[in-house]
């Protein structure tokens, strides 16, 4: 039996590879839009005027918002693996 070598070449470094990837174009675009939904969640159930919310509440939303969306994008039902 013969074999013939396999080469294989990598299409630039990990980090091209990376930043190129839809999949990180995907959860970056769901990361940014659980955060805006969070905010607006947070801001139109609360009641409040906009000088009395403190900083920590939008970034509480902002955060819990983000991962949500980091969730839904990285979950297995999303990538057709359920």
């Amino acid at each position: 039996m013969e074999f013939k070598q396999l080469e294989l070449n990598q299409e630039g470094n990990w980090i091209k590879r990376t930043i190129k990837s839809r999949s990180l174009k995907r959860s970056l675009l769901f990361i940014i839009g659980g955060a805006v939904a969070g905010f607006l969640f947070f801001y139109l159930t609360e009641g409040r005027q906009m000088n009395e919310i403190s900083s920590g509440d939008i970034w509480n939303s902002l955060l819990i918002g983000g991962f949500f969306g980091f969730f839904i994008t990285n979950s297995p039902c999303f990538k057709g693996r359920c």
